[in-house]
């Protein structure tokens, strides 16, 4: 937002120096992002007196002038204005000045006369709009600046109005914070209308087909009016905020939009058929051509201003290339509205459009002030361009404004800004940005905020008028009242970051992935569709396809990874993530989320060495991490089984196994099935590790005990079973510990072969049992009384032989 200095002292008397103006709207919220001298580029632009006039030698409309600067030194200047004489003052540009326009004057030869200037009128200054000579200064001395002479001075402030303060897109709104800072009173211009002639319901009127889109609508009519250049009073106001003047209509609206915020539209009311306004939303399809000559398709979201038969504007974005003011209108049809803040930004953003009136329609324009607008521009109108008023206005309001009462306690504001202010003092600040706020009783305020002021809804809203108004540097810094007490750490929050740990020390890499996953995720897992992880919950927002849904495994983020490090030459990969996953409940808006472990091994176990020969990561190396983690937890008694029918489908058959304790499955670990890898562009094995984080922390043992060591030796006995290879290790295993033996302290697989002398289908399984009592060394005879018995009992379950 632009905002002249000299415009603002219009509306509120402002005694303090422009820096400190612009540090003051700085503190009380509206950022002044630069300032700078409008008429700066006049500082060497000086007055000189014409010494001698002689035509030039070679140039009949030219005259060759002597002019004194005041430097004692005379400068030759070209000159080519009627009214150039002997001992005419007036305003000389030296070489380097850049005048309005973009023009630079230089030293120059003009038809062989060397020229050290230019002689200027008031149009090329900028100073006002006589063109037709030069400019004849009536006091003043050779070498005097003409911003001194002139008495020119006009500062310009850049403010950076945030979008919550629409009502600072105007004069008058940054001229009602510069009264309250500056503790001033603000002026507001006086409306005074003529009486009209005739009846403005007699010659138009306003359907509104769209109410939530246009719930107000103003309109005024002049006859009879003069469309021509504006004067130029009105042509600098518009100048010093960066507008480039049209004519004096058009000027007319663009001036009251500066003034008051609220965007105009003017058309030519006798280019309106039927002579009738009508806004409706546009249809699919239609076609339209804007003020700046381009075809626009519309679609049923933009909202347009027609009339009778055909859309004349795109409205609150820009008018329509039918119905624009020219040099032959003669009457004109002010709209002044109040458009939904949504509906506009929709129309600008599909469209392509970034106006000023948009800029405003789209942060919420005030619905109370339009028909001050329309008469303010109506009276402007009439001043510049003559005509005739119709009486009366206009205006179709078919949902009226509802204003919405805040209230706030004092003392509330007082404990959220460490402030000590009264009821009465706050209610002070307030008023001075005319916000009346009542008091009902002695700690509280209520404020109805005005129209202008969309931004305030709730007590806060008004904490931070509050604080912002009374100034922050007014604040007292208090240091914070914390406890010294350091709360105890989460025992889950605890055990995952202990599970992090456990999994960098076993060398696997922490990855993060996003939380986001294709739709078709579940599908390239090559998962059931009775599996729980098909529950997927769709994001609402995504910012592609590929992060559609909420993720409910880790793997596809590691399958991701994994690929992207083959991809780059880098085989050997060990990656871990613990991290949530989120299934889909039926009939509730929120899903539910749980804490996963998961991991993945992939190309050599080593690297390459002279002394080593590469072997590739097989099922046991994973089974070899999962059994490190529970020693490490002190989680004791794993069966490692075969999976259920569902719980492994993203896994080889015959690779894999499920993970129980206490009766709980942990998770799964096992070899990918290579389609899967292949959906996730990996090109070689990878072997997966997905645990239950909360299952896995509630079978964690919280505290060790301590164990003294054995008092008695223990006796190693080996036995070795011919049993079918289908049969799993880890059943026969199990049936062991099931055996509850107390001697029996530990049981393992030492070693498995297959092959000749061993029939086809059969596998050698070897198994090392450990016997110890804690009461005395166990005999040779007791020993191998129960070794004995085991494997019988293994024989007998499993349909086994010996060697």
């Amino acid at each position: 937002m632009i905002v002249s200095l000299s415009w603002l002292r219009q509306f509120v008397d402002i005694t303090l120096s422009p820096a400190e103006l612009a540090h003051r709207l700085t503190m009380a919220g509206l950022e002044v992002e630069g300032v700078w001298e409008r008429y700066a580029y006049l500082d060497s632009v000086k007055a000189a007196r014409v010494l001698s006039v002689a035509p030039h030698p070679d140039a009949q409309n030219l005259a060759v002038c002597t002019l004194d600067m005041g430097s004692g030194q005379p400068c030759t200047v070209v000159c080519g204005a009627p009214n150039v004489r002997l001992g005419l003052l007036s305003a000389l540009a030296l070489p380097g000045t850049e005048l309005p326009g973009g023009r630079t004057v230089a030293q120059s030869a003009i038809r062989g006369v060397e020229s050290f200037g230019m002689l200027c009128s008031a149009a090329e200054l900028g100073t006002g709009p006589d063109k037709s000579g030069i400019l004849e200064l009536e006091k003043g001395a050779p070498g005097e600046k003409i911003a001194s002479l002139l008495n020119l001075a006009d500062t310009v402030f850049e403010i950076g109005v945030t979008p919550n303060r629409p009502d600072c897109l105007s004069l008058l709104g940054v001229a009602r914070e510069a009264a309250a800072v500056c503790g001033a009173k603000l002026a507001r211009p006086q409306i005074i209308l003529p009486k009209g002639e005739g009846a403005i319901e007699e010659i138009t009127s306003v359907t509104i087909d769209a109410p939530e889109h246009c719930p107000r609508y103003v309109a005024r009519v002049i006859r009879n009016i003069t469309v021509g250049p504006s004067p130029f009073w009105l042509v600098d106001r518009l100048l010093s905020v960066g507008l480039r003047p049209i004519n004096n209509i058009v000027d007319v609206t663009n001036f009251v939009m500066m003034e008051t915020g609220q965007p105009l539209h003017a058309f030519d009311f006798d280019l309106l058929e039927e002579g009738r306004i009508v806004v409706r939303t546009a249809q699919d399809g239609e076609k339209f051509i804007t003020l700046d000559g381009k075809e626009k398709t519309l679609s049923s979201s933009n909202l347009m201003i027609c009339d009778g038969k055909k859309p004349v504007a795109l409205a609150g974005v820009m008018g329509g290339e039918n119905s624009e003011i020219n040099p032959n209108t003669k009457t004109v049809l002010i709209e002044s509205a109040y458009f939904s803040p949504m509906s506009i930004r929709k129309t600008a953003k599909n469209l392509g459009y970034h106006t000023d009136a948009s800029h405003r329609f789209e942060r919420g324009v005030d619905p109370t002030g339009c028909s001050a607008a329309a008469a303010r521009a109506a009276q402007l109108m009439l001043e510049v361009a003559g005509g005739v008023l119709v009486e009366g206005e206009i205006d179709a309001n078919p949902i009226p404004w509802a204003p919405k009462e805040v209230r706030l306690s004092a003392s509330r504001a007082n404990a959220i800004l460490g402030t000590g202010l009264s009821c009465g003092q706050m209610r002070a600040l307030l008023a001075s940005v005319e916000l009346e706020a009542k008091t009902p009783d002695s700690d509280t305020l209520a404020v109805t905020p005005p129209g202008f002021r969309v931004d305030i809804s709730i007590p806060e809203d008004l904490v931070e008028e509050i604080a912002r108004l009374f100034g922050y540097d007014n604040i007292p810094v208090t240091a914070p009242m914390l406890p010294m007490e350091i709360p105890p750490p989460r025992p889950a929050m605890s055990f995952r970051k202990k599970l992090r740990n456990i999994m960098v020390n076993l060398g696997f890499f922490e990855a993060v992935n996003y939380s986001f996953v294709a739709a078709d995720t579940p599908a390239r897992l090559g998962l059931s569709a009775d599996d729980p992880r098909q529950a997927t919950l769709a994001v609402a927002n995504p910012l592609s396809e590929d992060q559609a849904v909420m993720r409910t495994s880790l793997l596809p983020g590691l399958l991701a990874a994994t690929g992207r490090n083959v991809n780059l030459q880098n085989r050997s990969v060990r990656l871990f993530e613990l991290g949530k996953v989120f299934f889909a409940r039926a009939n509730a808006p929120l899903p539910e989320e749980r804490f996963m472990l998961a991991a993945i091994l992939s190309g050599e176990q080593k690297p390459v060495s002279w002394h080593e020969k590469a072997a590739p990561i097989d099922f046991y190396d994973m089974k070899g991490a999962v059994q490190a983690l529970f020693e490490s937890l002190k989680i004791k008694d794993v069966a490692f089984a075969r999976p259920a029918p569902g719980q492994a489908d993203t896994l080889l058959p015959g690779h894999c196994a499920a993970m129980l304790c206490q009766n709980k499955l942990l998770g799964i670990l096992g070899q990918i099935r290579p389609e899967v890898c292949a959906n996730f562009d990996l090109k070689q094995k990878a072997f997966l590790l997905e645990m239950d984080v909360e299952a896995l922390r509630s079978i964690t043992p919280d505290a060790v005990a301590f164990a003294p060591p054995p008092r008695f030796p223990a006796v190693l006995r080996d036995i070795t079973l011919i049993l079918n290879k289908s049969v799993p290790a880890e059943e026969i295993l199990e049936k062991v510990r099931q055996m509850k033996h107390p001697w029996v302290e530990s049981v393992w697989v030492f070693d498995v072969y297959e092959g000749k002398p061993i029939e086809k289908g059969k596998k050698s399984l070897s198994l090392r049992i450990t016997y110890r009592a804690d009461d005395r060394t166990l005999t040779d005879g007791e020993v191998n009384a129960l070794h004995d018995n085991i494997g019988k009992t293994l024989l007998n379950a499993f349909g086994a032989k010996l060697p």
